[in-house]
């Protein structure tokens, strides 16, 4: 029997883990589970210490306040492993949590085997944390296939196990078709505009993005501008609405199945930089980044960073088919004229976009069972 005390602090870490925690079970239905997780991972038979959601803060302004209570938490989540005794600990994703956890579970019993499932992005910037990591994770689990040299040359095992969103289900036509008479957009072809999911990047981006989407109208008009609207900006953007043209038209999806729905019914878009161009990727979508951030950062960022691409497709094609406009090159007029050509001319970046789910892990092991068996086999 195997015991696996398992930490995620956030929804998408919530996903990994349900997914985890089924590959595990599949590999050894006697395997006994306790630790921290959300909704997904307690209907796979996970009994949470607490309520996942005390964990997901972000941000000095959100941290200070519950800065007692997070250390309380971690405290005790660090007890209940201890007495829970597990072969394996296993934290996902939230950094800051999870690496106090493990360096304290670590310090306390080095012969439990410490995993953590999410690289940091050491190959973008700030490398040295790799090697800070070490000193209490004995294995990563990394979603993407060039991260593991990095984490190997720190001295700990690493395993690609794939990317989660090659596993998603694509809708069909019915689901599109259904997408589409729901907002009233009928055959038009949809230029999906994601201005970003927190108030910071959509307060920087909206007027730029709409912007960009008034000069593409000017030349194809036949395009329906689609604002994907995330909740914590959902007020804001109904109350600024006029930074887009009158034409488009506001999604709050309910789900991911919707979600999903919106991309596969589009013909082009325009996105703030993140993993959001993987899902785009994956309903062969052709885009545009463009992104900004305060200025401070905008100072500080480039000469940190150890990449010259930002779009996670060109990054793991290794092509540079998606532009990208970032920082004081996101523009409206010339994102504009890349959005155009990306919807006339899209073949490059559809040859792209394959070469990535491909190398992500499309067509093979489901990740989460891929993750588990990283995680058996390392034992």
């Amino acid at each position: 029997m195997t015991r696996v005390f398992i930490v995620a602090g956030e929804a998408s870490g919530d996903k990994l883990g349900e997914a985890v925690m089924r590959g595990l079970k599949a590999l050894a239905p006697d395997t006994r589970f306790a630790g921290v997780g959300g909704p997904l991972m307690q209907a796979e038979g996970l009994t949470s210490l607490f309520a996942m959601d005390e964990l997901s803060v972000m941000g000095l302004s959100e941290v200070l306040p519950k800065y007692r209570s997070l250390v309380r938490r971690k405290d005790e989540t660090v007890r209940a492993a201890l007495e829970f005794g597990p072969d394996v600990l296993l934290t996902i994703d939230s950094p800051d949590f999870c690496k106090r956890v493990a360096r304290e579970v670590k310090a306390a019993r080095p012969d439990i085997r410490t995993v953590h499932y999410v690289a940091p992005s050491v190959w973008a910037w700030r490398p040295k944390r790799a090697a800070k990591m070490a000193a209490y994770t004995d294995q990563v689990l990394t979603l993407l296939p060039f991260e593991p040299p990095y984490m190997e040359a720190a001295g700990m095992r690493a395993d690609f196990v794939g990317h989660p969103v090659v596993a998603a289900p694509q809708p069909g036509a019915e689901e599109i078709l259904r997408f589409r008479s729901n907002h009233g957009l009928g055959d038009s072809p949809v230029m999906l505009l994601l201005p970003g999911s927190r108030m910071g990047e959509v307060g920087r981006l909206s007027e730029r993005f709409g912007a960009a989407a008034a000069r593409v109208r000017a030349v194809r008009p036949e395009l329906r501008p689609v604002v994907m609207v995330a909740d914590a900006v959902k007020d804001w953007l109904e109350a600024n609405r006029g930074r887009f043209p009158d034409a488009t038209v506001f999604v709050s999806p309910k789900d991911g199945a919707e979600k999903r729905a919106a991309f596969a019914a589009s013909s082009v878009a325009l996105a703030a930089s993140g993993t959001v161009s993987l899902e785009l990727a994956a309903a062969d979508v052709p885009m545009v980044i463009g992104y900004d951030m305060a200025w401070l950062s905008r100072m500080i960022l480039p000469r940190l960073m150890k990449i010259d691409t930002f779009t996670l497709v060109n990054l793991v094609s290794e092509m540079r088919a998606v532009p990208e406009f970032i920082g004081k090159a996101c523009r409206a007029e010339p994102m504009a004229q890349a959005v155009l050509e990306a919807y006339a001319a899209p073949e490059a970046q559809r040859e792209a976009m394959r070469l990535t789910m491909e190398r992500l892990g499309r067509g093979g092991e489901e990740p989460g069972l891929r993750a588990a068996r990283a995680v058996r086999d390392a034992l």
